[in-house]
């Protein structure tokens, strides 16, 4: 895939006036509907993407979404290119530059992420295809003096089948870029797609194999230094100081940079400076952290959690019908911090100049990225140049620029340009973690043991406070309550709360899935825990509660094709179980089994996961298979082992082997089904993990009889 320099902006009318002079082909501008971000003063604007058309017929898109892995450099061409009629391998991409006119129009914003990017596409880029190919096709009429009507395009080419005559694209720009831009056109019939809902192979793949894709982390620029970084050990710590001048014998050492909390060693090369770092011998002020620890953090929710909350959603007295009920039942769910642990460590590389400032990065928030350079180098932001690369993960971690802000404070010290690099444990260290949540949830049953009274308290980090203040109203963080809110089924009566409760100087972010990740954790274990309580199966439970066709649809389908209620042959010495999970998130329904077995060591090992979506139309298939299998296995991954714990005001965990990944040999056999559907795309990036994660925690209850109620399940199971 050829993934050129960023566009000039420039609007279409400007371009039109451009070409005309000097013949740049032909630009279509799309404006993306829906979408409104606030400005810092308060103003709205409109965001666009952009189609270019070159004289040689190569169609150039510029992307207002990044690539991290999730496909959408495959699908959103295809969209672009079925509604255009060119072959998928005649579209190249273009990272779009910082500017609100390539907002998401679902977000508001221009960011990768939330399950966004083909439910935002889907119909505007389509239309913007078309509206290219009809502009065309008038061209050609133009050109050859015939009514519009009777042409026809394939490949990129408009064909006049009567008069025996074709032009391609490149032959007709400069006249279509004279013609007024149609204000309607009429999109593609499904049924005569030739691209979109087929599997297509990822055309970013081949160069991440052949390793010719660049990544933030492969910028090399003429002069470049390389600098890594360590920051206080404690959040809220400072630098209290260094030994600079072991530092300086190190060879290709070249300087030390201090900040307020961290230090940078410069040098000719990576292990140079880490070999630097080493041996300049930080010291710190720990700071009012120093004896936190993650007991205190669950023992401040809990006490937090025993009050009431913010009203997110209510239907009905909650309180009254929990009365009326024929049982109650009463959990407390827990979750710990977590990481985000991408593969390409954090990295920024930054070039201060006389002319302004150059940042090269992997980035899911250009926009942001932009501004908070400028406010670092105290430059306007317009003086800051952004050139987005290709993301070795982000899993939300890339929505974050705490370490662009700190790559440019190191930048500004530094002669030439300088690419910061994290290790490993830095990365992990320092991340910006998933927030620990503690989870009240009740239900009163009636006499069969189906839910008349819901009530749900919530209580941890705000992240939407921080990252979208205007997000967070009346003391209500809707990616905190998402996927508690809107549940796939109906209860008659329910009330879910939010509190707002901050982990003390650690900082929190989004990590893949979000709230409904969280949620689906507490819901759906919550649901099956009633189900177990009535005496009834899962599936069926859940079915008589499902509010639509769709949705028990997937449930359904996903019990037959699991083998649900089958017999379930357990290896000698272990239990097995099976375990259902539902949730209707991100605009898509999705229905997983796993299948686990529990040696005498109380090992969990999940040996297969049946996985049913119904996404709405699937623009690429193969995209949302492997969507669907990277989020169970980034779920699965959690929900057995990993959790990110404090001692000392210290993170303890640093590194792959304490924030344990799947293996290989680990992995089970993950079965996808599709449903074929018509509707409006829904997402598929997050909603794997979402659902991965009480799967399985509902397979080792059917195993065990023992209920987790707080994760990762490693340790939570006693010996029987």
């Amino acid at each position: 895939m050829n993934i050129i320099a960023p566009s000039t902006g420039l609007s279409r009318r400007s371009f039109l006036k451009l070409s005309a002079a000097a013949g740049g082909g032909l630009l279509i501008e799309l404006s993306l509907p829906g979408a409104r971000a606030l400005a810092a003063d308060g103003a709205r604007f409109e965001p666009n993407a952009f189609i270019r058309i070159g004289r040689d017929g190569v169609v150039t898109l510029v992307m207002h979404k990044v690539e991290m892995g999730q496909g959408t450099y495959t699908a959103i061409p295809q969209l672009i290119a079925e509604e255009l009629d060119v072959p998928l391998d005649a579209v190249k991409l273009e990272h779009a530059p910082p500017d609100p006119k390539y907002a998401d129009p679902i977000i508001g914003a221009q960011i990768t992420g939330g399950s966004t990017s083909i439910r935002g596409a889907w119909k505007p880029m389509r239309e913007a295809g078309a509206t290219a190919r009809t502009l065309l096709v008038q061209a050609a009429a133009k050109k050859w003096n015939t009514d519009a009507a009777r042409l026809t395009t394939r490949d990129g080419t408009v064909i006049d089948a009567a008069g025996g005559r074709r032009a391609g694209y490149g032959e007709l720009v400069d006249i279509a870029a004279t013609l007024p831009v149609p204000t309607a056109v009429t999109l593609k019939d499904p049924k005569d797609f030739r691209l979109v809902g087929k599997p297509v192979r990822r055309i970013d793949a081949a160069g991440k194999v052949n390793g010719s894709a660049r990544f933030g982390i492969d910028v090399v620029l003429p002069g470049m230094k390389v600098a890594t970084v360590a920051a206080s050990p404690v959040f809220g710590g400072t630098l209290a100081g260094v030994d600079d001048a072991a530092a300086l014998k190190v060879k290709g050492v070249r300087q030390i940079v201090k900040l307020d909390n961290a230090v940078a060693v410069v040098a000719d090369h990576m292990w140079a400076a880490k070999q630097g770092l080493a041996a300049c011998a930080p010291r710190w002020k720990d700071g009012a952290h120093a004896k936190l620890d993650t007991a205190q953090i669950f023992a401040h929710l809990e006490k937090s959690s025993e009050g009431p909350g913010a009203i997110a959603h209510r239907a009905g007295d909650a309180a009254a019908a929990m009365k009326t009920g024929a049982r109650r039942i009463d959990a407390i769910y827990r979750q710990p911090m977590l990481a985000h642990a991408t593969m390409e460590p954090i990295n920024c590389t930054v070039d201060l100049k006389a002319d302004g400032l150059d940042v090269w990065v992997g980035t899911q928030v250009p926009g942001i990225a932009q501004a908070v350079a400028a406010q670092t180098a105290g430059l306007k932001p317009e003086q800051v140049r952004v050139h987005n690369h290709l993301l070795g993960g982000g899993f939300g971690r890339r929505l974050e620029v705490d370490f662009i802000a700190q790559a440019v404070a190191i930048g500004k010290q530094v002669r030439g340009p300088v690419k910061v690099i994290w290790t490993r444990e830095e990365d992990i260290q320092h991340d910006m973690y998933r927030p620990p949540y503690l989870d009240r949830i009740s239900a009163a049953v009636d006499a069969k043991g189906m839910p008349v009274a819901w009530t749900h308290r919530i209580a941890g980090s705000s992240i939407m406070a921080r990252f979208f203040p205007p997000a967070f109203k009346d003391g209500i963080d809707p990616d905190a309550v998402d996927g508690a809110v809107e549940l796939p089924y109906v209860i008659p009566t329910m009330q879910v709360e939010y509190q707002r409760v901050e982990p003390p100087a650690v900082p929190t972010a989004f990590w893949r899935g979000v709230g409904p990740t969280r949620n689906g954790f507490v819901v759906e274990g919550f649901i099956d825990e009633l189900a177990a309580a009535a005496g009834q199966d899962p599936v069926a439970y859940r079915r008589a509660l499902v509010k639509d066709a769709r949705t028990r649809a997937v449930l359904d389908l996903a019990a037959e094709k699991s083998g649900w209620g089958t017999p379930l042959q357990a290896t000698t010495g272990t239990r097995a179980g099976r375990g259902i999970a539902l949730m209707h998130v991100f605009g898509s329904r999705v229905a997983q089994v796993a299948e686990v077995e529990v040696n005498a060591d109380n090992e969990v090992r999940v040996r297969r996961v049946t996985c049913v979506i119904d996404c709405g139309f699937a623009v690429n298939p193969l995209t949302v298979a492997a969507q669907m299998e990277g989020g169970i296995m980034f779920g699965l991954t959690a929900a057995l082992w990993n959790e990110i714990t404090l001692a000392d005001g210290r993170i303890q965990q640093s590194n792959f082997h304490d924030v344990r990944m799947m293996r290989m040999n680990e992995a089970p056999r993950i079965d996808v089904h599709i449903v074929p559907s018509a509707e409006a795309p829904g997402g598929v990036g997050e909603p794997g993990t979402s659902v991965a994660i009480p799967a399985v925690v509902n397979a080792v209850f059917a195993a065990t009889g023992q209920r987790v109620r707080t994760l990762p399940i490693a340790g939570q199971l006693k010996a029987t």
